[in-house]
């Protein structure tokens, strides 16, 4: 029993030493890129009402929360991610700012998956909020702050790569599908399966060149010569200005001169209940999935009224 005292938990691990300074070395140079573009700190509850993440908010799934009760049997949750947090004290806070709100936070969140999966179920995260500006200009700015972020801390190789919920939804739209249908189309692409999509496609009740565009999706991505092809399966307007808009976050980035490091996918659709435009992940050499995760969910604020 002494000895089982010692060990830690499942998923969860000591940071000490070598490793421990390394990592809040690390830690303060992104903070100090996020100060460089004006962003704010804020610090929120490590635990908070189940409410404040349930699946309308766009967090993890009810059985991945470490839930517990508090001496009035309310329902608390260990935070599984800090977006929603800020979302509320936004709606808090700032309910009458009509100018951006730039914020940044660092903090741990716990999400209880499955053993045997290699993840760690407490992970430290930096990250920051823009509010209140719905342009191109604010989705290219905030990729910019994740490669000054990555310059910053020594990374050279790495690649972000930028997608667009609403040219899926908008084809959907288009096609009149169900929901069941979407659900599964969506799966199909998220998991890469395209035969399987092309075979599923192929027995639905919709018009030929809709089919192509969905089966499409195994192609639509790469660098910005992707875009004429995509504009060229859809005529919805939802899809189309999807696109321009990428156009024009690339254009914005190509300002800044980060155009080596971007590339561009239509079937990143992970978060996509959450997200409601441009969506984003950060890879580098040396880890088996993405570093940095962001996009576009102007829908989350409504969610707290």
């Amino acid at each position: 029993m002494q000895d089982k005292l010692l060990q830690t938990p499942d998923g969860v691990r000591d940071t000490y030493d070598v490793e421990c300074k390394k990592k809040r070395k690390v830690m303060h140079e992104l903070h100090h890129i996020l100060e460089l573009y004006s962003y704010h700190d804020i610090e929120t509850p490590t635990f908070e009402f189940f409410d404040i993440f349930n699946r309308d908010k766009g967090s993890a799934p009810s059985n991945e929360m470490y839930k517990f009760f508090d001496r009035d049997n309310n329902t608390l949750v260990l935070r599984p991610d800090i977006t929603p947090s800020i979302a509320r004290c936004v709606a808090k806070y700032y309910a009458d700012e009509e100018l951006p709100v730039r914020l940044c936070y660092t903090g741990n969140t716990y999400t209880n998956t499955l053993k045997l999966q290699g993840k760690l179920k407490e992970v430290t995260q930096i990250g920051a909020e823009l509010v209140n500006d719905d342009s191109s200009a604010a989705d290219a700015e905030i990729i910019a702050t994740v490669i000054d972020c990555f310059n910053e801390i020594g990374i050279s190789d790495f690649q972000i790569e930028i997608g667009q919920i609403d040219y899926f939804k908008g084809l959907v739209a288009e096609s009149g599908i169900s929901e069941d249908e979407e659900d599964q189309i969506k799966e199909y692409i998220h998991i890469k399966n395209f035969f399987g999509l092309e075979e599923y496609v192929d027995a639905l009740d919709i018009s030929d060149s809709l089919k192509k565009a969905f089966v499409a999706f195994d192609s639509l991505f790469g660098g910005i010569s992707m875009f004429d092809k995509a504009e060229g399966y859809v005529s919805n307007e939802t899809s189309l200005e999807a696109v321009k808009r990428l156009r024009r976050v690339y254009a914005a980035l190509e300002c800044y001169g980060y155009q080596d490091h971007i590339s561009f996918d239509l079937g990143m659709l992970d978060g996509y209940n959450y997200y409601t435009g441009i969506i984003f992940r950060g890879y580098t050499y040396g880890t088996g999935d993405a570093v940095v995760k962001g996009g576009r969910y102007n829908n989350l604020l409504k969610q707290f009224g």
